[in-house]
């Protein structure tokens, strides 16, 4: 379960720039859900991820996971037992490392290293298991180097990577915003494919509404660091794409745009 408990952050504070993003701002979610979430640009989405893995320090309030407050933790303490796939495909994966070495560190993510190798040989079976599941044929080429891959095959690798060791959540920021029409359908089936099949605790950012609408259990829609639109269950599944898009552009007129 995370708990985010009356988070407080100011940005350039004490300036003419000073703004005021979350003002005792809650939001709890449940295990096993996965949770959809939308906003215009500045609704604070992207910044809530990063404060949930500890990439942007509050001025008050509680980040609790699993029960444990992970206030003061440093965020590769957080990572862990969260995983992450970003919008640049070019993140979460070593370009100058094989598709091999890549798995390898992903597997090892949370051990201490020491001078034994980095690859275990008796691990490859299960990273080209890993692989086979993308349906991509990567098994079958982990001596290539990623950054020869092309963006739809490096989020795929790193949407496996994100979720190789146990998690306590998977934490995807507009994991296909980036990717053309055709490869961003892929990595979203992969995506939904790998959640239900591992019972992974989900939040996605996306400005993909039909995502948003036909991925997960709950959807969330932010604004100015505030929550306006929080659905699960049943209701969820009654929301449509024109549901969220007339609220969308509800709040948009009403702030000028």
């Amino acid at each position: 379960m995370l708990e985010l408990k009356d988070i407080c952050k100011v940005y350039n504070p004490g300036s003419v720039n000073e703004m005021c993003l979350f003002d005792k701002f809650n939001l709890t979610v449940d295990q096993g859900s996965f949770v959809s979430i939308v906003g215009s640009n500045g609704s604070g989405k992207t910044s809530m991820l990063n404060i949930i893995c500890g990439s942007i320090p509050i001025d008050s309030g509680e980040v609790r996971i699993s029960g444990k407050n992970m206030n003061g933790k440093k965020d590769f303490e957080r990572y862990r037992t969260i995983g992450r796939v970003y919008q640049n495909p070019s993140m979460g994966t070593c370009p100058h490392m094989t598709i091999l070495e890549n798995m390898s560190l992903a597997d090892n993510k949370g051990k201490s290293f020491g001078l034994s190798h980095g690859i275990n040989g008796k691990r490859i079976a299960f990273y080209q298991e890993q692989l086979a599941i993308l349906g991509l044929g990567l098994e079958n080429k982990l001596d290539v180097l990623v950054g020869a891959l092309s963006g739809g095959q490096r989020q795929a690798v790193s949407l496996i990577m994100a979720t190789m060791t146990p998690l306590d959540f998977l934490i995807l920021d507009e994991h296909t915003a980036a990717l053309d029409p055709k490869t961003a359908e892929l990595i979203m089936e992969l995506t939904g494919k790998i959640v239900k099949e591992k019972h992974l605790t989900t939040m996605m950012v996306t400005h993909n509404l039909r995502y948003a609408a036909e991925y997960g259990d709950r959807l969330i829609m932010m604004d100015k660091g505030r929550i306006v639109l929080d659905k699960a269950g049943a209701e969820k599944d009654a929301t449509s794409v024109e549901d969220i898009l007339h609220l969308f552009n509800t709040i948009s007129i009403e702030c000028g745009n």
